[in-house]
């Protein structure tokens, strides 16, 4: 098989999913473009290196990657560390018009909330809790120990639900 058409099939299933990554890293759909767009560029430069495994998790290691220099380059101020000390459930029943409504401004108010989560912690929710990885698979995607995942979802799901907590509360003040 052609190396561009294998590239084609086992790679560009995935544009939406690395789109996606980039535009949580960047919280802006232009920069998550040329993020994407440099990401496939150098996925398409370097392909002959992959060796079969999870071509998505490939990818997005790429993208994350990419995604780093740019923030570096671009906003270098976004990338600094910010620690602090479950995940939401969601209804699994087809809802009526009116649940409708509210899981869209649920969906948000989660939306804002983890806009609001640094980079490094958000991450690794996006990456688990979004798009499905394995604890596994992050690591391989990430670089960083198992340990740390693990630790950087923990903090990143407290710290998304005290931000949905804290816009929940602001919203039924307005109301009031």
């Amino acid at each position: 098989m052609q190396e561009q058409t294998r590239f084609e099939q086992l790679i560009l299933p995935y544009l939406g999913d690395a789109y996606n990554l980039a535009r949580w890293m960047t919280r802006n759909s232009e920069d998550a473009k040329d993020i994407v767009q440099e990401a496939m560029i150098r996925a398409f430069r370097f392909f002959e290196g992959y060796r079969d495994g999870s071509a998505k998790a490939w990818l997005l290691t790429i993208v994350r990657n990419t995604g780093y220099t740019w923030l570096r380059q671009n906003r270098a101020h976004e990338i600094d560390v910010v620690f602090e000390e479950e995940a939401l459930g969601v209804p699994e029943r087809l809802p009526g018009p009116e649940a409708q409504m509210e899981q869209s401004a649920n969906k948000e108010l989660l939306h804002k909330a983890l806009e609001r989560v640094p980079l490094e912690f958000r991450e690794i929710v996006i990456l688990r809790d979004l798009e499905g990885f394995s604890y596994k698979e992050i690591v391989a995607i990430t670089g960083l120990p198992i340990g740390t995942v693990m630790s950087r979802l923990s903090r990143a799901r407290t710290r998304l639900q005290r931000e949905v907590m804290d816009r929940a509360g602001k919203e039924v003040e307005r109301e009031l």
